[in-house]
């Protein structure tokens, strides 16, 4: 029997090193995966609180909001669905700015993110702080979609993307960590693309 030349099998494809384990290249696509409808928010009735473990709980409207420092995020995104998007470019602010302002106490160790439906998920703060996440309103130079969390979600590109919460209202510091809605499901309780941490256990 012959035997099968290189060109017969093609060539190998080198993984994307920006690829994480158990994930494929989405492309210009960006599925639209949610756990609930999407909520009616404009931007005159949105508004985002940072409360709980803090000195000073503080609120601030959409112009508020926008009179902050901007910052901007440039890079990838991973779904817990296994699709990744690459050279993503968001704009808001950074979750660093609003903590600056509601100064965390001594005892505060985590932070679970609520939004305007109800839907919450779980974090550490060092995965929050330290320029590591964000509330966006701009996704390519645009308004966020509705579909996509517009107007307003939290962006922590570092874990999968159910820990960046659509239509976010509400970040809440705790002195111990508790399940969000999908923790509370199985999911795990931090979600390291690196590291699969998709499910309890993993």
């Amino acid at each position: 029997m012959p035997t099968p030349t290189r060109g017969f099998l093609g060539r190998r494809r080198d993984r994307d090193p920006r690829l994480p384990p158990g994930q494929y290249d989405v492309g210009a696509d960006w599925p639209v995966l949610t756990a609930e409808a999407a909520p009616r928010i404009t931007p005159e009735t949105w508004s985002i609180t940072v409360d709980g473990r803090v000195e000073s709980p503080t609120t601030w409207s959409w112009a508020e909001a926008h009179r902050l420092p901007p910052s901007e995020y440039r890079g990838d995104i991973h779904c817990v669905t296994t699709w990744s998007k690459f050279d993503t470019h968001f704009a808001g602010v950074s979750v660093d700015t609003l903590l600056a302002a509601a100064r965390p106490t001594a005892e505060a160790g985590f932070v679970m993110a609520t939004s305007k439906t109800g839907y919450t998920t779980n974090l550490p703060l060092a995965d929050v702080t330290g320029g590591k996440a964000w509330i966006v309103w701009e996704f390519d130079g645009r308004p966020l979609p509705v579909e996509h969390g517009g107007p307003v979600r939290l962006l922590v590109p570092h874990l999968y993307f159910w820990k960046s919460a659509k239509w976010i209202t509400r970040l809440t510091l705790l002195a111990r960590d508790q399940p969000g809605f999908w923790e509370q499901n199985g999911y795990h309780d931090r979600g390291d693309p690196w590291r699969q941490q998709r499910y309890q256990g993993d």
